[in-house]
């Protein structure tokens, strides 16, 4: 018998590790000194310990380990959570696997650039929303605008609140400088109607769908300078090995007709793994 000191340098585990795994239940001392308190192991334990330290290195936590060392767990249960266990890690895989192609392709844009870039794209998820919104074709960008003030008119005059910023989404195959395929829409709140537009048209109340992954980047100033905006997120997609997977989002976050210069806009493009 050893006492715990002991034990734990021939078992090369903390003496605090062991305490915690005597709490659970997971492994007891042998005996426990009932005049100094003292606890004992023996050798007899190393194969329980060592079974408890495997089943950790392959990332279980101890409530499953403890489950594993129950006699009355099934092969079945056994397996399901280990294949729990390395979907798990397979996912974590993936996900670092991503990180470093952005690593990778950021280390690429400084040695080309000789700086770090003005403009940065980040990762996100994208809620679903419930939004008030219009789809038709506008003759121009310019127009784009027209329908979002006259969509910003009706919702208003209906008392209705937006509950977030208006958005342009662009469902047009590829880039049309005429002519396009846009719906313009207000985040509101669930349960709100429907509003009159002119010339008997009307604006609808629709669930966004959620994005599970879109880049995103954000352009301060006017919207001529739109063009660079796009071509440094659709060049970022390229280069850190995404696909676009939907049509783009424009979420306008700042509008200042007296100073465009401070207009913040989020451009969102869905995306995923090639």
């Amino acid at each position: 018998m050893f006492r715990i000191g002991d034990f734990s340098k021939i078992c090369r585990v903390p003496v605090s590790a062991l305490r915690y795994y005597a709490d659970l239940g997971l492994l007891e001392p042998a005996t426990i000194d009932r005049f100094t308190g003292y606890r004992y192991y023996s050798l007899d334990q190393l194969p329980r310990l060592n079974r408890i330290l495997a089943l950790k290195d392959l990332g279980l936590s101890l409530a499953q380990i403890s489950q594993l060392l129950n006699d009355d767990i099934s092969p079945d249960e056994i397996r399901g959570m280990l294949r729990l266990k390395q979907a798990e890690i397979s996912q974590q895989v993936h996900e670092e696997q991503a990180r470093l192609a952005r690593v990778e392709a950021r280390l690429r844009l400084i040695q080309q650039e000789g700086k770090m870039p003005e403009l940065e794209v980040v990762l996100k998820q994208i809620e679903a929303q419930t939004v008030i919104s219009r789809r038709e074709i506008a003759a121009t960008p310019e127009h784009v605008g027209l329908l979002i003030g006259e969509l910003a008119m009706a919702v208003m005059s209906q008392g209705i609140e937006p509950s977030g910023p208006p958005m342009s989404i662009f469902y047009d195959e590829e880039f049309k400088p005429t002519n396009l395929d846009v719906e313009v829409a207000f985040p509101v709140a669930k349960g709100s109607n429907s509003v009159a537009l002119d010339a008997g048209r009307e604006a609808s109340v629709r669930e966004l769908p959620a994005l599970p992954l879109a880049s995103s980047i954000i352009h301060k100033g006017e919207y001529e300078g739109f063009t660079e905006t796009y071509s440094v997120i659709g060049h970022w997609i390229s280069e850190n090995g995404y696909r676009i997977a939907g049509p783009p989002r424009e979420i306008y976050l700042q509008f200042s007709e007296e100073s465009p210069s401070d207009n913040l806009t989020e451009i969102q493009f869905p995306v995923e793994r090639v």
